[in-house]
């Protein structure tokens, strides 16, 4: 396949008030062929969702990006001057489906108004009618009920207002979408239908490729064909989801693998290590292994 996104030495600085510099992403470099899900994995303050913000231009103070060339089909930019990269990427080059986008929704609008407010920020010359037009023929593409549009955000259920937030994401056809955390809140049978939902949007060609980041590994499984696995800003080992779970190389990796909780019979008496069998103190530099 193609290569789709190719991501270069991204290093990321958060700034405090005190001037005091906390690095959030230490030169990472990822790729992704067309048609990839990659499954972006790690403990909470690993680095995965300020990469994901970077990837997905949306990187705001006191998040600085110090270095760093973003290329998506060849066309690369300077991560280092987000003002200079051009408005049209934000939603047509690259989508963010940001964590918590259920709660991103104002309670006060119904969901064409909100359509026609994201549609209209990307296109000022566009028409209300011809926004919910391409929204109504996206719900109706995906198996989704056309109803939704005239509903409020509170009267819709937290699976159903989930994937019209990821409709909306993706009216504009992106050629990668950022999902930070899509179904952290939400159910079993609701994160298998979004889940579901992503997958066909990427085999009817809406979006190219999905970096899907989360602490899940589970989900992992369903839905990512290759994994990378972040720790202290770095990405410590990466490669295809079946290699990653089922052998992986590096102690970090195997110690979130060991915090998985499975509900069978025949894991009931192993028992669950965590972060016990990681020896931090001894870890400094992370050796990338792809």
């Amino acid at each position: 396949m193609a290569e789709l996104l190719n991501a270069q030495n991204i290093r990321g600085v958060y700034y405090t008030p005190t001037g005091q510099e906390v690095v959030g992403v230490d030169d990472v470099s990822i790729q992704m062929a067309e048609g990839d899900v990659l499954g972006l994995a790690g403990e909470s303050g690993s680095g995965k969702s300020t990469l994901g913000s970077i990837i997905s231009l949306t990187a705001r103070p006191p998040l600085v990006v110090e270095h760093g060339t973003l290329a998506i089909d060849g066309k690369a930019q300077d991560l280092s001057d987000m003002a200079g990269i051009p408005r049209t990427w934000r939603g047509a080059v690259v989508s963010m489906l940001p964590q918590g986008a259920m709660n991103s929704v104002s309670p006060t609008m119904r969901v064409r108004d909100l359509v026609f407010d994201v549609m209209k920020a990307h296109d000022g010359k566009i028409k209300k009618d011809e926004a919910l037009d391409r929204a109504r023929d996206r719900l109706v593409t995906l198996g989704l009920p056309t109803r939704a549009l005239d509903a409020y955000p509170h009267q819709l259920s937290g699976g159903m207002k989930q994937r019209v937030v990821t409709i909306i994401s993706t009216l504009l056809n992106p050629r990668l979408l950022v999902a930070d955390e899509p179904t952290s809140a939400l159910d079993v049978s609701s994160q298998k239908a979004l889940i579901e939902m992503l997958l066909e949007m990427l085999e009817k060609e809406i979006m190219s490729g999905v970096i899907f980041v989360t602490h899940d590994l589970p989900v992992l499984r369903t839905v990512a064909n290759r994994i990378a696995v972040m720790y202290q800003g770095k990405v410590v080992e990466s490669g295809p989801t079946n290699v990653m779970v089922d052998d992986p190389e590096h102690p970090y990796t195997r110690a979130l693998l060991s915090s998985v909780l499975t509900p069978e019979p025949k894991y009931a008496k192993i028992r669950i290590e965590g972060m016990r069998a990681f020896d931090r103190e001894s870890f400094k530099a992370p050796e990338v292994k792809h």
